[in-house]
């Protein structure tokens, strides 16, 4: 069977689209593998086989290294739901409601737990920190301005976040202005969105989303040969970000997202393999947890390989139970804060900001 391009149709509906779920969790795994590799080099990158970190080949490290390019599988996929979720909202207050319900809890409750633990541990700038300076940087970052004020990023990786936040009110100001007065009024909104992707070429890549949300474009291409397809283009958006400008990965990270949007074939059928499946569900979470669980590990191997022990041992310790302990603390930060905490938190908000729906009416 030979692979079909799907042209133009309705726009997506915000219904579940399971492979775009798995894309997720290979997301988050990429950007663990990342950090697989630069966490054992313990901060040390002048020196040939820093910290606990094993004499790789050079083809591995490069294959490893370029992992923490899986933001912007998260851009695409976002800008692919942002839409669908706005339309379904109605108004632009229960939009962030839900919003800030989704991207808040995990991200304060390991904030507090960082800025409670890091002064105790002297991690990072916490070291000889005075109160003024620690107040600063808490509020920066719990406000995701610390990079406009030039102060630390507290979460290893909450930097995307900002970007994130960004996107939502530009998405969400731009699509009212052009829906209740038309395209000169958006026209500013949208000048600013094509000068933002001058200076952080990256956003672009929310684009690509946008541009299959709007479009109900897909690349349906079955079998291995879509899987195939699908990982060249894959590897061939990770390998353009590394060596050329990001806009230069706009082309496969197009025609990847494009095969990942047809479900039922190929590279969308692989992604919608159950363990995929549940790793995207508890990606966020994995997401920002995971530097939290392999610090402590790092800690230790750093110690241990000065002590003698052999690297490739620290390593292959380091990636099992990075991985187990990883996976296990965002199942358990999955359950109690994103599902629970974040039920109680609506419960007990949502009225105080919005009247109950009428019976049969939707947002």
């Amino acid at each position: 069977m030979s692979g079909a391009l799907h042209q133009p149709g309705a726009a997506y509906d915000g219904s579940f689209v399971p492979s775009v779920q798995g894309l997720r969790g290979i997301a988050a795994l990429s950007v663990l593998m990342d950090h697989f590799y630069d966490m054992p080099k313990g901060g040390m990158y002048d020196i040939p086989d820093p910290g606990f970190l094993p004499p790789l080949w050079l083809w591995l490290q490069s294959v490893i290294n370029v992992g923490g390019h899986g933001v912007e599988l998260f851009f695409m996929i976002s800008g692919f739901l942002i839409p669908a979720s706005l339309v379904r909202h109605g108004s632009l207050p229960r939009f962030f409601f839900d919003r800030v319900l989704r991207i808040m809890p995990v991200f304060v409750v390991l904030h507090l737990a960082l800025f409670a633990i890091g002064p105790i541990v002297g991690y990072k700038f916490f070291r000889g920190i005075d109160l003024t300076s620690y107040l600063g940087i808490f509020a920066a970052n719990l406000f995701f301005v610390q990079d406009a004020l030039g102060l630390p990023i507290a979460q290893q990786n909450a930097w995307t976040l900002t970007y994130e936040w960004a996107f939502y009110i530009w998405f969400a100001l731009t699509f009212s202005m052009w829906r209740g007065g038309g395209k000169l009024l958006a026209a500013p909104l949208i000048l600013l969105g094509l000068a933002c992707l001058m200076h952080w070429p990256i956003t672009a890549f929310f684009c690509i989303g946008m541009l299959f949300s709007a479009t109900g474009f897909r690349i349906s291409i079955p079998g291995r040969v879509g899987l195939l397809a699908g990982l060249a283009c894959g590897a061939a958006l990770y390998a353009s970000l590394v060596l050329f400008h990001p806009f230069v990965g706009l082309l496969p990270g197009f025609l990847l997202f494009g095969m990942v949007l047809a479900p039922e074939l190929g590279l969308g059928r692989a992604l919608s393999a159950p363990a995929l499946q549940y790793v995207g569900k508890i990606s966020y979470s994995l997401y920002l947890v995971h530097p939290f669980v392999l610090f402590p590990l790092q800690v230790i191997g750093l110690k241990l390989v000065a002590a003698g022990v052999d690297r490739w041992l620290l390593w292959a310790a380091f990636i099992v139970l990075g991985l187990v302990m990883s996976l296990v603390a965002s199942a358990i930060s999955y359950e109690l804060i994103e599902v629970r905490l974040r039920r109680l938190l609506d419960g007990a908000i949502r009225g105080t900001f919005f009247r109950p729906l009428k019976v049969g009416q939707s947002v």
